[in-house]
C-alpha cells in the first residue's frame, strides 16, 4: 500500500513565537508547513495555488487584514471555500465562536493551546478535506448522462463507495463541490453512526488518536457489521434532486446537530451535519428517529 502524501498546512500568525511553537509541534507530527506573518501574505499564498494546502491555521486577531476577513475572502472564492480553516483565537466566547462559524470556520483552537488538542483538531480537519477532495475528484469525471436521471437506487457499505457515489450525484448541481462534500458527510454519518453504532464520544477518541479511518474500516470487517448497507434513493423533480439516505441503525437525536453548538467547537468531530445543511443543500430534513435523511439539491 502506498503511504499517503504528507498534508501541507498554512500557518498564519503575526506573532513569530506562536508560529515557531505551531511549526515545532506540526513538523514533529509529520506535517509539511508554510508560514505567513499576516493576512495579506496568507492571501498571496492561497491565491498562488488554491490546491496546495490541506488546512489553514488562521489567527483571528492580526493588524491589517485580520483572520476573519481572510476567512470571508476564502468563502467567496470557489476554489478556497471548502478548504478547512482552523481559527486560532484568545477569545473563546460562544459569541466569537458563533461569528466564526457563520463565516465558515468550523474548527477552533484557543490560545494557549495544548499539543494533543492541536494535533487532534488538525488531524480532523485534514481528514475532512481529503475525504471531500476524493469526492470532488470523482465529481470532475465527465458523465453527462447523469443529467438524464429521473430516479435511481443505490447501496453502499464503505467510505470509498460513499465518496464515489457523492461524486456521481453532485453532477449537474449548481455547486458540485459543496454538494459532494455534503453528500459525503451524510453517507459517512450513516455508515459510522448508523450501521456501525459509533457514538459521539467514541468517534472523538478515535479522532484524537489519529486512527479514525483505520479503526472504522477494521470495525466494518467484523462479522456483525460486514453485511450492513446504506441505501440511497434519488428522485428528480423539475430543477431539484432529492437524495434520501437510509441506514440500518436505530437513529439518533439529530435535532442537536442541525445547528453547530459553539460548545463543540473545540472537539474534532460533531460538525458534519450542520456544515452540510448550511453549505450544500436547499434543505435537509431528518425523518423519524433519524436513520433516514432527505437532502434537496438545486440543479443547474
Amino acid at each position: 500500500m502506498v503511504s499517503p502524501k504528507p498534508a501541507t498546512l498554512l500557518l498564519v500568525d503575526d506573532e513569530p513565537f506562536n508560529l515557531e511553537i505551531l511549526a515545532e509541534h506540526l513538523i514533529e507530527a509529520g506535517y509539511l508547513i508554510e508560514m505567513a506573518h499576516d493576512g495579506e501574505a496568507a492571501w498571496d499564498c492561497l491565491m498562488q495555488d488554491a490546491r496546495r494546502y490541506d488546512a489553514v491555521l488562521l489567527d483571528r486577531m492580526m493588524p491589517g487584514l485580520n483572520g476573519m476577513e481572510v476567512l470571508r475572502r476564502m468563502q467567496a472564492n470557489a476554489q478556497l471555500s471548502t478548504l478547512p480553516v482552523i481559527m486560532q483565537t484568545a477569545v473563546g466566547s460562544a459569541e466569537a465562536v458563533r461569528e466564526g462559524m457563520e463565516a465558515g470556520a468550523y474548527y477552533y483552537l484557543t490560545k494557549p493551546f495544548e499539543r494533543d488538542i492541536l494535533l487532534a483538531i488538525v488531524a480532523a480537519a485534514v481528514a475532512q478535506h481529503r475525504l471531500h477532495s476524493q469526492a470532488k475528484r470523482a465529481a470532475e469525471n465527465p458523465l453527462d448522462a447523469m443529467l438524464l436521471l429521473q430516479a435511481a437506487e443505490f447501496q453502499l457499505g464503505t467510505l470509498d463507495e460513499a465518496q464515489r457515489l457523492a461524486g456521481l450525484l453532485c453532477r449537474g448541481s449548481k455547486q458540485p463541490e459543496r454538494v459532494a462534500m455534503g453528500l459525503t458527510e451524510l453517507m459517512v454519518n450513516a455508515i459510522e453512526h448508523g450501521n456501525l453504532g459509533l457514538g459521539y464520544a467514541e468517534k472523538k477518541a478515535m479522532m484524537q488518536t489519529g486512527r479514525w479511518r483505520e479503526t472504522l474500516e477494521a470495525r466494518q470487517r467484523q462479522p456483525e457489521f460486514i453485511d450492513k448497507r446504506v441505501r440511497i434513493k434519488v428522485a428528480r423533480q423539475d430543477d431539484l434532486l432529492q437524495v434520501e439516505v437510509c441506514d440500518e441503525g436505530q437513529g439518533f437525536e439529530w435535532q442537536q446537530y442541525l445547528e453547530f453548538d459553539p460548545a463543540r467547537a473545540f472537539d474534532p468531530n460533531g460538525r458534519g451535519i450542520s456544515m452540510a445543511r448550511a453549505m450544500s443543500f436547499e434543505s435537509l430534513d431528518y425523518l423519524g428517529a433519524g436513520n433516514r435523511v432527505l437532502a434537496t439539491i438545486k440543479l443547474a
